[in-house]
C-alpha cells in the first residue's frame, strides 16, 4: 500500500475531461486537494463539483497553459486555496489531426505552444512553490505517439510528446537539487471523449492491435500518476512509464492474433 497523499496540494492541467479528469479523480479519491484546471471555467467548475459530490476536495480554475501570466496566477491560486503545491500533473494537450501537406504553420505553432511550451510554463510557474514542499513531484502526460510510435495526421502532436521527454531529462537534473522528481507517463489508446470521437471503427482497429484486447481507462493513467507522486517513488526521476496494454510490444498484428 502506498503512503497516503491525503492533504497534499495537487494541480492537474487539462483536467475537465479525458485523462486529466481521470487523474484528478484518482488523486481526489486518495485524499489529495486538487485544483482542476481548464481553459473553460464552466467545465473546470463542473468537474470539481462532480469530484466534491464523490467526497473529494477540488476546486475549478480557468487558465491557458500557453500564457506565463496565467500560469503564475494559477500557482498563486493553488497556494492560496491549499497552502502550497506538492504535486503538479502537467497533462494539458491537444491533438487536432492534419497530415503534413495540410498542416498550416499556425496549427503547428498552436499544438507546440499548448503541449510543449505549456509544459515548460506551468513547471516554471510552480517551481518556487514545489521547492517548498517536502515531497515535490511533477508528472507529465506524454504519449506513445512520438516517443515510440507514429500515426498519420499527428506529426505535430508526436513531435511535442517526444519533446516533453527531452525537456524532462534535463529538468530532472535541475530539479533534483531541490528534492523534486519529474517523470512521464506514456499512455497508449485510452477511452476518452476525444478518442471516441474518432469513431467506432478506430476503436475496434486499435483494440485489435493491443494484446489485452481493450483500450485503457483514464483511471489507468491516474493510478500511474499516483504512484509517481507517492513517497515510495521518491528515488525515481527522469523516467517514463508506458501504460498501453502492451500495444507497443508486438512486431505485427499477426503476432497478436497468434497469441
Amino acid at each position: 500500500m502506498l503512503t497516503s497523499i491525503a492533504g497534499r496540494s495537487v494541480i492537474v492541467t487539462g483536467a475537465s475531461k479525458g485523462i486529466g479528469k481521470g487523474i484528478a479523480n484518482v488523486f481526489c479519491r486518495n485524499g489529495g486537494r486538487v485544483l482542476v484546471v481548464s481553459r473553460n471555467l464552466e467545465e473546470a467548475e463542473a468537474c470539481a463539483e462532480e469530484l466534491r459530490c464523490s467526497g473529494g476536495t477540488a476546486r475549478g480554475y480557468a487558465a491557458d497553459v500557453t500564457r506565463i501570466g496565467d500560469m503564475q496566477m494559477l500557482a498563486d491560486a493553488a497556494v492560496a486555496a491549499h497552502g502550497g503545491i506538492d504535486i503538479l500533473c502537467a497533462n494539458a494537450g491537444i491533438f487536432p489531426q492534419a497530415k503534413i501537406e495540410d498542416l498550416s504553420p499556425e496549427d503547428w505553432d498552436h499544438v507546440v505552444a499548448t503541449n510543449l511550451k505549456g509544459t515548460f510554463l506551468v513547471i516554471k510557474a510552480c517551481l518556487p512553490h514545489l521547492k517548498n514542499s517536502d515531497q515535490g513531484r511533477v508528472v507529465l502526460t506524454s504519449s506513445i505517439t512520438g516517443p515510440i510510435t507514429g500515426f498519420p495526421g499527428w506529426s505535430h502532436y508526436g513531435a511535442t510528446k517526444a519533446g516533453q521527454l527531452g525537456f524532462m531529462r534535463t529538468a530532472s537534473i535541475e530539479l533534483a537539487s531541490h528534492g523534486i522528481t519529474i517523470n512521464a507517463i506514456l499512455p497508449g489508446n485510452i477511452r476518452t471523449e476525444s478518442l471516441m470521437a474518432l469513431g467506432p471503427e478506430y476503436e475496434r482497429s486499435m483494440a485489435a492491435s493491443i494484446p489485452l484486447k481493450k483500450l485503457g481507462t483514464v483511471e489507468d493513467i491516474g493510478y500511474a500518476a499516483l504512484f509517481l507522486a507517492s513517497k515510495e517513488a521518491a528515488y525515481i526521476t527522469g523516467q517514463t512509464i508506458v501504460v498501453d496494454g502492451g500495444q507497443t510490444l508486438p512486431e505485427s498484428l499477426d503476432a497478436v492474433a497468434r497469441a
